[in-house]
């Protein structure tokens, strides 16, 4: 497999194929939330996007980074969300890279949304829809996050080499400035237990698709043995 690593801002096309990667920890929650029941996750472009979204769907779970906020039910922390019953509900979820990350390759025939906590579950999906070519984004610090460019680069060598060690990629990953600030309270919004959820290597069984849906960007968990999708290269 032929695999790009690119920041956001180097996106000057749409890639065919894009996994978006943000371990710390957008699309770790994202995972979290599907195993606590939600149907689908709403992917919003602005604070005031899940706002409008949340106002015209009042039984919508809108979440946000940083500390809680009015309007928002919840906070981009998969230690504060594995709590909550999102059974059947549908969440809204902004966030300062990860989202942005989904929305900038909307375009692409394929869009995976990833971290450590599906990092075998993506591989898989990539392997079964065999995809050449693949734009993993890496969404974090500009694309230098060290943590969201170690779980690309280790989901790009499973896909190739299924026997890859995930060891020296998650230490890379929890070394990173991210679980620094994480681990030392300098971001808002964070439950003690954050960094090592996100550092929990394939603990679901799906990978997460992310389709245009009328003028919505959404995001569903798919089974890679369940699989029906098309070819992507």
């Amino acid at each position: 497999m032929d695999a790009r690593f690119l920041g956001i801002a180097d996106l000057v096309e749409a890639p065919s194929v894009a996994v978006v990667v943000d371990v710390m920890r957008a699309y770790t929650v994202a995972a979290w939330a599907f195993a606590q029941g939600a149907e689908k996750i709403v992917l919003a472009e602005s604070l005031d996007e899940a706002l409008a979204l949340k106002a015209r769907h009042p039984d919508w779970v809108a979440l946000k980074d940083g500390p809680p906020a009015p309007g928002f039910d919840a906070v981009n922390s998969p230690g504060l969300l594995r709590s909550v019953d999102l059974g059947g509900r549908t969440v809204v979820q902004k966030t300062t890279a990860g989202t942005v990350g989904a929305l900038a390759v909307k375009e692409a025939s394929l869009v995976l949304c990833a971290g450590f906590v599906v990092a075998e579950a993506t591989a898989q999906l990539l392997r079964t829809r065999g995809s050449d070519r693949v734009t993993f984004v890496v969404t974090g610090e500009d694309g230098q996050a060290e943590e969201d460019l170690a779980c690309a680069q280790y989901i790009a060598r499973r896909v190739d080499e299924a026997g890859t060690d995930a060891a020296e990629f998650l230490r890379r990953a929890a070394e990173s400035r991210a679980a620094a600030e994480l681990a030392e309270g300098v971001r808002q919004g964070v439950h003690p237990d954050d960094v090592a959820l996100c550092l929990e290597l394939d603990r679901f069984p799906f990978a997460m698709v992310a389709t245009l849906e009328g003028a919505l960007m959404v995001l569903r968990p798919v089974s890679p043995r369940n699989d029906s999708g098309g070819t992507g290269s």
